[in-house]
């Protein structure tokens, strides 16, 4: 592990002297890929002279024991001595999963897609509430959230919503959202005050960029029709709705959000690039044996993933057994906390796959 840091360190210093020189922005393409893989590597150097000073530290003490002391201050010398033990220890934790494979799409944007499931007009109120919340998350990270089709209910809910989020790292903290999602709560149409379990499902793919997803325009069929909104009324009197029907693959997309026909067809091929990318990816996984799952648990859609029951003002994390007592403050975007223990999960699980190996 040291051969490596030195060698991470040796080439983060190579990119300093290289992007401080009179003309490192004579290529602009080469300046920033240089500019990203310093960027990359800051936070796993800075790890690595904290180790180095941690341990250096230690040295010095364990040399101070080594000589005559006054009791009381030898026991603060021990005390001191496990304290640099203990910190050691965190990062060095901290270094081996800095070292772990990136997952490619972490920094990618996202689309999400929210539908609802089991639980009739509830289930597109909670749907509804899902779409709100990560609107809200991206906001607080400074996201940017664009819907691309959404289709409600009379009553304000969502059958289906399909959204992008663009910002440095939203894939790496989002793709553990992928998979079912139920609440428990007293609808408002309940009379008796009993308590309905519906449930949304979430499925969040890296957005694919063009360079990699080229479709051939012989694969797909492309349809147009009148846009509508809650309970089929007509919002549009020209066709710009728009059906893109992946022929191969059978994948079907349609987009009526926007009132442009140019617009919808963008970006419907846009959703379909990612679908068929997610498509492809998983196959490829699929034929790869060794390859790692990206995903805390089986990422599948039919796994219930978390639970939001309101009367107790609870939400639980099935996946990390974490269950917060905030959750008026989780479903407005306050989300951290379960996405960072489930990071923590996903980095604490591979540490453990690759000492095994």
């Amino acid at each position: 592990m040291i051969e490596k840091l030195n060698s991470i360190k040796q080439r983060y210093e190579q990119l300093s002297e290289i992007l401080s020189a009179p003309d490192a922005m004579a290529n602009q393409e080469k300046w920033r890929s240089n500019v990203k893989e310093h960027s990359d590597l800051s936070e796993i150097v800075a790890a690595y002279d904290e180790y180095i000073r941690t341990k250096d530290a230690l040295a010095e003490i364990n040399a101070m024991l080594q000589e005559p002391l006054e009791p009381e201050f030898k026991e603060l010398v021990h005390q001191e001595q496990s304290e640099l033990h203990e910190k050691l220890a965190q990062i060095e934790d901290s270094i081996k999963g800095m070292l772990l494979p990136k997952d490619k799409n972490d920094e990618r944007n996202v689309i999400i897609e929210i539908r609802a499931g089991t639980g009739g007009e509830e289930a597109a109120l909670f749907a509804s509430n899902l779409l709100r919340m990560y609107q809200r998350y991206a906001e607080r990270h400074g996201y940017k959230a664009e819907i691309i089709t959404l289709s409600e209910t009379e009553m304000g809910g969502v059958k289906e919503a399909v959204m992008s989020l663009a910002g440095r790292g939203a894939y790496s903290r989002l793709k553990y959202e992928s998979g079912v999602h139920r609440v428990q709560r007293v609808p408002e149409t309940e009379s008796q005050g009993r308590i309905h379990t519906s449930a949304a499902t979430v499925a969040v793919l890296p957005e694919a960029e063009d360079v990699e997803i080229q479709i051939n325009p012989g694969d797909i069929r492309i349809d147009t029709y009148r846009s509508s909104g809650a309970g089929g009324q007509h919002v549009n009197k020209t066709e710009s709705a728009v059906r893109i029907t992946h022929v191969p693959t059978g994948l079907v997309v349609q987009c009526q959000d926007e009132k442009s026909q140019i617009k919808n067809r963008e970006q419907a091929m846009r959703v379909l690039k990612t679908r068929l990318y997610e498509l492809y990816r998983a196959e490829r996984e699929a034929a790869e044996a060794s390859t790692r799952k990206s995903q805390v648990g089986s990422g599948d859609r039919s796994e219930r993933i978390r639970t939001y029951n309101f009367p107790q003002g609870r939400v639980s994390d099935h996946r990390v057994n974490l269950t917060l007592y905030k959750l008026e403050s989780f479903i407005d975007g306050d989300m951290d906390e379960i996405i960072d223990a489930l990071i923590l999960y996903d980095r604490a699980k591979r540490l453990s796959e690759d000492s095994g190996q």
